[in-house]
Formats: C-alpha cells, sequence, structure tokens
C-alpha cells in the first residue's frame, strides 16, 4: 500500500519539524513538503498533490481557513486537517465551512495525530472532542426555522447512506451495512454534496442534525455500541 502523502503548513519551523518526526515515525505516511505560510501551503497543494494536509490558523499573508478555502476548491481530494492552538468556536465554524475534514488542538498526542491522518485519508472527519458539541449546537442554533426547500429532495438510498455517515461510517461500512458497492456509496455521496450545497462528510452529516434526519442521541448510541465491539 503507497504511504499516505502529507503536506504540513505551519508558520513555526520547529513546531514543522516536529509534526515531520511524528509522521516518519509512525510508519506508513510520507511527508511530502512544508508551507511557511497560507499562499505556499495552496501553492505546494496543487504541485505536490498530499493526500492530507495538517493545517495551522494563524500563519503570515494568508490565514489557514482561507488556504482551506481554496485548495478544497481546487482540489476536491485533498483533505485538510487544522491543527491550531485556538479553540474559538468562529474558527472552528469557519474551518468547516472552509471544508476542512477534521479540527484538532495542538494539544493531542503523537499516537492521536497518527491515528486522525489515517483516519482523514479513509473519508472520516474529526473534531475535537471539546468542540464537538459546541460546533453541532451553533450550526443548529444558527439554522432553526430553516425549510427544506432550499435543497433538492434526497433520495430514499441517498437518505439512508447520508444517515449512516452521520453517525460516523466510512464508505466502506455503509456498503456492508446497505448491500452495495463502494463505488456506489461513493456516488450517492457525490449526489448529497451537490443536492445538500456541502463539500465534505462532516458538512453533510451536520445538515442531517439540523433538519432532525438524525439525532444526537443516535450518533451516541452509535458510537456506544462501536466502541464495546471486540
Amino acid at each position: 500500500m503507497s504511504p499516505i502523502r502529507v503536506l504540513i503548513a505551519d508558520d513555526h519551523r520547529l513546531f514543522r519539524q516536529g509534526l515531520r518526526h511524528v509522521c516518519q515515525a509512525a510508519g506508513g505516511i510520507e511527508v511530502v513538503g512544508e508551507a511557511e505560510d497560507g499562499w505556499e501551503a495552496v501553492r505546494l497543494a496543487q504541485q505536490l498533490k498530499p493526500d492530507v494536509i495538517l493545517m495551522d490558523i494563524q500563519m503570515p499573508g494568508q490565514d489557514g481557513v482561507e488556504a482551506t478555502r481554496l485548495i478544497t476548491a481546487n482540489d476536491p481530494p485533498v483533505r485538510v486537517i487544522i491543527l491550531t492552538m485556538y479553540r474559538q468556536d468562529q474558527y472552528v465554524f469557519e474551518a468547516i465551512k472552509a471544508g476542512a475534514r477534521g479540527y484538532l488542538l495542538k494539544d493531542i498526542d503523537e499516537r492521536e495525530l497518527v491515528e486522525a491522518i489515517r483516519a482523514v485519508h479513509r473519508g472520516d472527519a474529526l473534531i475535537n472532542p471539546g468542540l464537538a458539541a459546541r460546533l453541532l449546537e451553533e450550526f443548529r442554533r444558527l439554522s432553526r426555522g430553516e425549510t427544506t426547500g432550499e435543497t433538492e429532495r434526497l433520495t430514499d438510498g441517498e437518505m439512508q447512506v447520508l444517515r449512516l455517515v452521520a453517525q460516523g461510517a466510512d464508505n466502506k461500512t455503509v456498503a456492508e451495512r446497505l448491500a452495495l458497492s463502494e463505488r456506489t456509496v461513493s456516488n450517492r455521496l457525490s449526489e448529497i454534496y451537490r443536492k445538500l450545497h456541502v463539500n465534505s462528510r462532516t458538512q453533510a452529516a451536520l445538515v442531517a442534525l439540523r433538519r432532525g434526519w438524525v439525532t444526537l442521541e443516535e450518533n451516541q448510541n452509535h458510537n456506544g455500541h462501536e466502541g464495546h465491539k471486540g
């Protein structure tokens, strides 16, 4: 299996060196480049075609949120993990809207970082647990009174896929549970993104939550059952 190609974007050289060391020591992860600011991150993303980008928020020139917006717009397969010291809700909301697949704080340990890179590369979405509840509540608060008329109606099959995705299932798991091929799941996800006007699993899951198609209780129950397997 080919290594996961990672681009590191952070304006602190020592921190970049630390991330490089963690990635190289993990095995199966290759650091293909480093960027000191948002503009360089956008340029290197286009040039190097990494699988995952570890992106800081506050950088000179252009910040990580805007860089993420440009990168995900130009090359959707690239998955961005925001890795920052900032817990403020506004940064989380803007990063997710920009297309980030993960938002993690710099105080995570090495094992958690490696697992996050691998999970996002598989297609999962990750939010720091301490921020997730506030993120979901804020999106629900902002969208109260919103009607379903502004998006196209999902088919029953697309709704089945969306509910499982909102519960945290990856494409392989969705395919197994619905007796579909992974290609079919991927195609349905593309249609879901188009109809809901989103560009990531996280955003699609948030839409499902705020529209009441999936509840937080269902998510918690699902995650609880998953945690007791094996």
